[in-house]
């Protein structure tokens, strides 16, 4: 579609679209902290249909992955944007002294999942601490289970390494394994040729915003119309893709990934919706991207008391409201 119909449109449904509608379009790199999937879709759905270049963004996305170093790359200036994780990495960041903050947060909830074969007396996720064999990666021990300890009582000696291969946890029953709701369940059930129980970590009360995006303070400071107009358009393509048409955007991601396959697409797209991992919430009625105060304070609480941060740190350093929260996009949804 051609740019002067997309600012019509646009307009049309009151988006808004400014003066920059008529400029040259802005370069602008956004870097992503792995490689592309369908947790990425809405930034591929605004490159794909058209909305960056209505609100004057030519974006390039910039995956991410074992090797890649798209954090760094941000904080040095060499990439505009990046995707973040959980708020984790934003608090240690303000820890760190290093100068980048949240700009919007395009997950209401983290895909975080633990999995359990059902039958085994592991059906709750009270019954998860009888498990001796809790497949967890060194990063899930160093986040998400310190939090489960100091809020639930789990306990070292009942984690086990994990390889990021389910083989381990399909041949043990009586096995917990970390993953995300968005891909892992399907994996296991291909694999062992039964459903897995499923437990978010989010509904538990981990209570971290993810899939966040993050740029430089200075960047804020210099330049906040082209913040503005990133959050927004990133936040309209997300609408597109969880609610509209999203195949040309499922083609890049393909393009950028050639091991991605249409089920796993799906299947990621379906659980999103299915567990307001991107629309629920808060963003009912100030639109995907939303974060409040209180919400950043009821996890850093929740920090502070698993050990990870100093109740002292000024974790409000790690974000700004200033570009969310605005109702971009509800329309569209409707």
């Amino acid at each position: 579609m051609k740019r002067s119909a997309w600012i019509a449109g646009a307009a049309a449904i009151g988006l808004g679209t400014g003066a920059w509608a008529q400029q040259p379009l802005t370069e602008v790199t956004f870097g992503t902290n792995w490689i592309a999937q369908g947790e990425h879709g809405g930034y591929y759905q605004a490159l794909a249909d058209g909305t960056y270049e209505t609100y004057g963004l030519k974006v390039t996305i910039v995956p991410g992955g074992p090797r890649a170093s798209n954090r760094m790359l941000m904080t040095v200036g060499k990439l505009d944007f990046y995707m973040g994780g959980s708020l984790i990495q934003a608090f240690s960041a303000v820890e760190k002294d290093i100068p980048t903050i949240v700009v919007a947060a395009h997950f209401q909830k983290e895909p975080q999942v633990l999995l359990s074969h059902p039958g085994q007396g592991l059906d709750t996720f009270l019954d998860l601490k009888t498990s001796n064999d809790i497949l967890l990666s060194k990063d899930g021990v160093a986040t998400f289970f310190q939090w489960m300890k100091a809020e639930y009582g789990f306990k070292d000696e009942q984690v086990k390494p994990f390889g990021f291969n389910p083989a381990p946890f399909i041949a043990d029953k009586a096995a917990v394994q970390q993953g995300y709701v968005t891909s892992d369940p399907l994996t296991v059930e291909k694999a062992a040729g039964s459903r897995p129980n499923v437990f978010l970590l989010a509904d538990y009360g981990f209570s971290t915003y993810s899939t966040t995006v993050e740029t430089r303070r200075e960047t804020v400071e210099k330049n906040p119309d082209l913040v503005q107009r990133f959050v927004d358009a990133s936040t309209i393509g997300w609408y597109h893709y969880l609610y509209g048409d999203n195949t040309k955007a499922k083609e890049l991601i393909k393009r950028d990934n050639p091991e991605m396959t249409d089920e796993l697409l799906a299947y990621s797209q379906a659980k999103m919706k299915e567990y307001g991992i991107v629309d629920s919430g808060d963003t009912q009625t100030l639109g995907i991207g939303a974060m409040t105060d209180a919400r950043m304070k009821d996890f850093f609480d929740k920090m502070v008391k698993a050990g990870l941060f100093k109740p002292d740190l000024d974790y409000r350093k790690a974000y700004t409201l200033r570009f969310v929260n605005k109702g971009v996009g509800l329309t569209l949804k409707k």
